[in-house]
């Protein structure tokens, strides 16, 4: 404890000039993995499904599909907050460390699953939220030891390259599924091993704890009904996204009602908690810094609108353009990620750029300029036909990449500076909760969004063409009452859709010329275009407001900040001329009386602290 005391009063571990490149390369790598992992099993999880002989698009096995597709970023979600405080208590590259000790003895686990069926998926479904909590351990530490280890004005260029990594790692993640599990599904885990055991002794031997610790017991309520209450929202957004009697989703299962209530009861119990506990797990007077609650509102509402377009980028390749052009459904996970590769090139140009500028200029342009950006970008996707030229869409992509690289690394230096430095790791925590948090959101908003825009249509399309090819109208009344998101799935994980749904008895009631015909690369995309392009139109309309109102809360962090260290009052969210009067990011005129200073935790905000 005395050790901790007089970490937490302003001494630290003393390191050489180059232990800020260490710092950086080892989170860098960190990211990278975290968030690959975050999407590479969307492309994958065909070829693993067929490893431990699952179907995934069966009804009975459609719990079995979500858990797979979300469990990992639920995990994210929930724990981010907690692994970050514990950082501030016990040592941020400790419990990094500890991170991708986890990941790579989870990834292991995954690569060598040992049981097949039912009982593999839910190995698969269980290691993967452990490969999670691995995950949540490096994303959550990684910008607050960055921020221990790089003086103010380089923060923004280290951050913009760890940001960037872990972006481009979420994207490269659909491409590396893609190309591994046509070899063989087990490599898609494998890949992680040599990297993870090359990060684990780097960080255990490289890696110092530069930052201040904050001695403090476990806020075990905060805890407990922060992570119980996110948890069951998280949930029922899964659930919600399944069939329920007549209803194409689940919005009005009384289970699903019961878990979105209850968590929202969980979650206002915890903000009553931490409004009582001596040493809460989230201090909420955090919020008061202007730069910390636009920047994670911005976070927030980026994060919704980059997860929906992802899915639905993917969808509209799969589903409908690369079988237009001759790919066949087998083979479209691995060529939409090859086409969704400007978009990577984008994040990856702008990035480091973004990072740079900031370090001089400060976060508000480029973060509200980059969502600025992916709004045109949202706007140019509505125009665009189903079966468009990808002269066109590339570089709308490559748009999207810069708008995504402009925003990120800005608004998370925007973030990490307001706050000081024994908060960094819980602060880092609820940057990433909102971020995680948006991305498993975007899923249920998106899919909900998709569903009502195309259940017009899609129901008289499906019969019509089908009754056209030969179908007796009770087999195509059948098929074309299917859900919806049956379909949408089947798109996303590269099956046919129509061969896979349609029951075999049907099909083999039908001449083999037609059969051939249904079942064949067009028939399917050219029957669903017309109502598909209505529910894009609908989701990339709401994604452009959403990018919209995070630019307006990015705008709302204020101008040029001064950066927060240990010793020196709060000055978040006004120019240099004005900190001299402020507190909390609230500017007052010259002269007046600065407000009274601000307790975060067991350090006053506001005043002068004696450095002993």
């Amino acid at each position: 404890m005395n050790d901790l005391a007089s970490q937490a009063s302003g001494s630290s571990t003393a390191v050489g000039p180059h232990y800020k490149w260490v710092a950086l390369s080892n989170t860098s790598l960190g990211m990278f993995l975290a968030m690959l992992d975050s999407s590479v099993l969307l492309i994958s999880l065909p070829a693993i499904f067929r490893g431990i002989h699952v179907d995934p698009l069966q009804p009975a096995n459609a719990d079995l599909l979500l858990w797979s597709l979300m469990g990992y970023m639920l995990v994210l979600a929930v724990l981010v907050v907690t692994v970050g405080r514990l950082g501030d208590i016990f040592g941020r590259v400790r419990m990094y460390n500890l991170g991708f000790l986890i990941f790579t003895f989870a990834s292991i686990f995954l690569a060598l699953l040992p049981s097949v069926g039912r009982a593999g998926a839910l190995e698969l479904i269980v290691a993967r939220m452990v490969q999670g909590t691995g995950g949540a351990f490096l994303i959550a530490n990684s910008a607050a030891i960055l921020t221990d280890a790089f003086p103010p004005g380089e923060r923004g260029m280290a951050m913009g390259l760890n940001m960037i990594s872990g972006l481009a790692g979420s994207f490269l993640g659909l491409v590396v599924g893609g190309v591994l599990a046509g070899i063989n599904w087990h490599l898609v885990f494998w890949v992680n091993v040599p990297f993870g055991v090359l990060g684990t002794f780097w960080a255990y031997f490289k890696l110092k704890d530069t930052g201040f610790r904050s001695p403090a017991r476990i806020d075990w309520w905060g805890n407990l009904t922060f992570a119980a209450g996110l948890i069951m929202i998280l949930m029922a957004i899964t659930y919600a996204l399944q069939p329920y009697g007549s209803h194409a989703m689940a919005w009005t299962r009384p289970l699903v009602v019961g878990l979105i209530l209850g968590g929202a009861f969980l979650l206002a119990i915890f903000f009553w908690v931490e409004t009582r506990v001596a040493q809460p797990l989230v201090d909420l007077r955090l919020f008061r810094i202007r730069a910390f609650s636009s920047g994670n509102l911005a976070g927030f509402l980026a994060s919704v609108s980059r997860g929906g377009l992802q899915f639905m980028l993917i969808i509209w390749l799969q589903g409908i353009w690369l079988p237009l052009h001759g790919y066949n459904f087998e083979r479209t996970p691995l060529w939409a990620g090859i086409y969704m590769l400007p978009l990577t090139a984008g994040i990856l140009v702008a990035g480091p750029a973004s990072g740079w500028l900031t370090d001089r200029y400060g976060a508000r342009p480029f973060a509200t300029g980059g969502m600025i950006g992916a709004a045109a970008a949202s706007g140019l996707l509505i125009a665009m036909p189903v079966n468009f030229s990808f002269l066109f869409f590339g570089p709308v992509l490559f748009l999207n990449g810069l708008a995504a690289g402009l925003f990120i690394s800005p608004n998370t230096v925007g973030i990490m500076n307001s706050l000081p430095a024994s908060e960094r790791g819980a602060g880092s925590g609820i940057r990433a909760t909102f971020q995680n948090t948006g991305m498993v959101l975007s899923m249920g908003l998106f899919f909900t969004l998709m569903i009502v825009g195309i259940s017009g249509k899609l129901p008289a399309a499906l019969f019509n063409g089908l009754t056209a090819q030969g179908m007796s109208a009770q087999a195509a009344t059948q098929v074309s009452h299917l859900p919806a998101i049956s379909s949408l799935f089947a798109a996303l994980l590269g099956y046919n859709p129509l061969a896979t749904l349609i029951p075999h008895q049907v099909l083999a009631a039908l001449p083999a010329a037609t059969v051939a015909n249904i079942t064949g690369k067009t028939f399917f995309p050219q029957l669903i275009s017309a109502a598909f392009q209505q529910g894009l139109r609908v989701v990339f309309g709401i994604g452009l407001v959403l990018c919209l109102m995070a630019a307006a809360a990015s705008w709302m962090r204020g101008g040029k900040y001064m950066h927060q260290e240990e010793g020196e009052p709060l000055r978040a969210g006004l120019e240099p001329q004005q900190a001299t009067a402020s507190v909390g990011g609230l500017a007052s005129t010259p002269g007046a009386q600065a407000p009274a200073p601000v307790r975060v935790g067991a350090r006053v905000i506001g005043e002068e602290q004696d450095a002993g």
